[in-house]
């Protein structure tokens, strides 16, 4: 059977895609990761993280970096600091519940939104880790520390790539470009922050990654007239190295990745293949 490919569009005004990060350092790679865009296909489709991603991890993945954008650093901090007393602290925290009740025994009038007391004021920090307890439902809170989270994250600002995924069934890619535009899941560009920018689906063409590619003019903004392209290949192809990319599960608790192997090209854009319907 011959291949087709869908092309899409990812634009914002960040993009993240971890390779290798960890809680409190959040790294990210140049270029759009194949279990990222993975991901993203598979939340538009309506995945779980528990269900298998068959076939998606069958896709054949290229990504061409028409606009690499600049790389910046994010100081990230959450929580920490002195709060005043509100009701959905009472809610949301049961150890700050229990600690405030006796002091609001003999309260009358207006008492939330004040501090009730210096036991309280010592105390009490931002509520972070906020979910409903597996027993009961109420939404308690990991921790009450006054201490802030700290985490150095990693973005690219102001970039657009066109990624590319080949596969022989034309009913699964048509299906795939129309949910990219009408996803059953909130859609990002690699983390949760990053949002994209306009319509993301450029269409499914008959060909392989480098034929259709090579149709495909360069996005708008662009800022190379002959960009670099990162194709996937077969493994221990001349010139190619391995990355550890390939998504086998998303599942929450084992999340879990492989090798893949990829050659960076230089495809020079064609004319063939227009964005004007995403302008």
């Amino acid at each position: 059977m011959s291949p087709y490919v869908l092309l899409a569009r990812l634009a914002g005004p960040l993009q993240s895609w971890g390779l290798s990060s960890r809680f409190d350092q959040r790294d990210t790679h140049l270029r759009p990761t194949k279990s990222g865009f993975v991901g993203l296909l598979a939340a538009a489709a309506g995945f779980s993280r528990e269900d298998p991603i068959t076939p998606l991890d069958e896709l054949r993945f290229a990504v061409r970096a028409d606009r690499p954008g600049t790389p910046v650093e994010d100081y990230h901090t959450v929580g920490g600091g002195r709060y005043p007393l509100r009701p959905r602290d009472l809610i949301t925290d049961h150890r700050l519940s229990r600690t405030t009740a006796p002091l609001f025994d003999d309260v009358s009038g207006r008492a939330f939104g004040v501090m009730p007391g210096p036991s309280v004021g010592g105390w009490y920090g931002a509520p972070k880790g906020i979910a409903p307890d597996p027993n009961s439902g109420q939404l308690l809170a990991r921790t009450g520390q006054r201490n802030p989270i700290i985490t150095n994250r990693s973005y690219l600002a102001d970039a657009q790539f066109v990624v590319a995924v080949e596969h022989e069934d034309k009913q699964m890619l048509d299906e795939l470009a129309v949910a990219l535009e009408q996803p059953r899941r909130f859609l990002w560009l690699g983390r949760k922050s990053c949002p994209p920018a306009g319509e993301i689906s450029g269409g499914v063409y008959p060909g392989c990654i480098e034929e259709v590619l090579a149709a495909a003019r360069l996005l708008p903004q662009a800022t190379s007239e002959q960009p670099w392209t990162w194709v996937e290949v077969a493994p221990g192809t001349t010139g190619a190295s391995s990355i550890n990319d390939q998504p086998v599960s998303f599942h929450p608790t084992h999340r879990s990745y492989a090798p893949r192997w990829e050659r960076r090209v230089c495809i020079e854009p064609g004319q063939s293949i227009g964005w004007e319907h995403l302008l």
